[in-house]
């Protein structure tokens, strides 16, 4: 149930009247008023119990249920497991205040109890199954919302790097050289060109794509990047002996990390950039050394902080981003 504290604060000490008085399971004028105080203090007490153990149980088989269990399933096991736990707390307290208290023993009024017992927490647990389901669409509108923004943003990005002039500028001056001087080359690299440009635009509104798709755009990527930069760029992917088949990543989560570790490092031919990409069975962990431009360059971290979000926003999961000392880090979790 909710752990809505002032419904607690309210309802506690009122069902703990409420439920002896409608069973009839003690008899006022037989006792004083400072014992009908106790008497409550201890009906209340039972109350608690009940109120405090249904709510274990509702939080406890919400987090346990199947999502993709039916709704109607899922609110009958619910309302089961209090109204049992209910009935057996009834049950107890009954008996208990039958040995405690001067009443003659009389099964109608201990049903009666009981009764009152299972069908409240039946009541309850019917209404807070609608607050909760009320409150978790609103959770999760605004996580669609979220996430909406986040793909506008990832979007953008995918975007920004595919229009990016200095990029299609040096492509195009490749190709250019490449039709006057190698053919066979200049064929395969105007493929591989189309072949990145087609990933961008095809997967702009796909949330998840299979990490064999990533892969194969990477290769496709990096051959461009190859003969703009030549062996001053070498990237290096292992796989785990493990199927990889099922393994699902968010469009150009490579991509990005290629284009952070080229932005952010000088290589050069005598001192080549390595990055390495090694898909294990619990993240896909790409490294590069580090060795920071002269000139500072002005970063915004839209390409990290956005991969960040959107692994949050899809999988509650943490990308884990580890600026050492001689190594940039990041570890994407490795999503089956």
């Amino acid at each position: 149930m909710a752990r809505d504290v002032y419904m607690r604060i309210i309802c506690i000490p009122l069902l703990g009247v409420f439920l002896p008085l409608v069973s009839g399971i003690f008899t006022y004028r037989l006792y004083s008023i400072s014992s009908i105080v106790l008497i409550n203090f201890y009906f209340i007490g039972t109350s608690y119990l009940i109120w405090t153990g249904c709510n274990w149980i509702h939080s406890t088989l919400r987090s346990g249920l199947s999502p993709f269990q039916s709704l109607l399933k899922r609110i009958l096991t619910v309302c089961i497991a209090t109204a049992l736990y209910g009935f057996c707390i009834g049950c107890l307290s009954a008996l208990g205040w039958n040995q405690l208290s001067s009443e003659i023993f009389n099964w109608n009024s201990v049903l009666s109890f009981i009764l009152a017992c299972t069908v409240t927490v039946i009541v309850f647990t019917l209404l807070y199954e609608i607050l909760f389901l009320g409150k978790e669409r609103e959770q999760d509108n605004q996580k669609v919302d979220q996430l909406s923004k986040e793909k506008s943003q990832a979007t953008l990005y995918a975007l920004q790097n595919e229009m990016d002039p200095h990029f299609l500028f040096n492509a195009l001056n490749t190709l250019n050289h490449l039709i006057l001087t190698e053919p066979d080359t200049a064929h395969s690299f105007n493929n591989k060109l189309a072949q990145v440009y087609k990933y961008f635009l095809s997967n702009k509104n796909t949330e998840l794509i299979s990490l064999a798709n990533e892969l194969n755009f990477i290769e496709d990527y990096y051959y461009l990047l190859q003969l703009r930069y030549g062996s001053k760029l070498q990237l290096e992917i292992k796989l785990n002996n493990s199927s990889n088949e099922n393994i699902t990543i968010p469009p150009c989560s490579l991509q990005i990390l290629l284009e952070n570790a080229i932005k952010h490092n000088s290589f050069s031919d005598d001192d080549p950039l390595l990055i390495l990409v090694t898909v294990g069975d619990r993240h896909i962990k790409v490294v590069n050394k580090k060795k920071p431009k002269p000139h500072l360059i002005e970063s915004t971290h839209i390409g990290l902080n956005n991969l960040r979000s959107r692994y949050k926003l899809l999988f509650n999961r943490d990308i884990i981003i580890s600026p050492g000392k001689e190594n940039f880090t990041v570890n994407l979790p490795v999503i089956r």
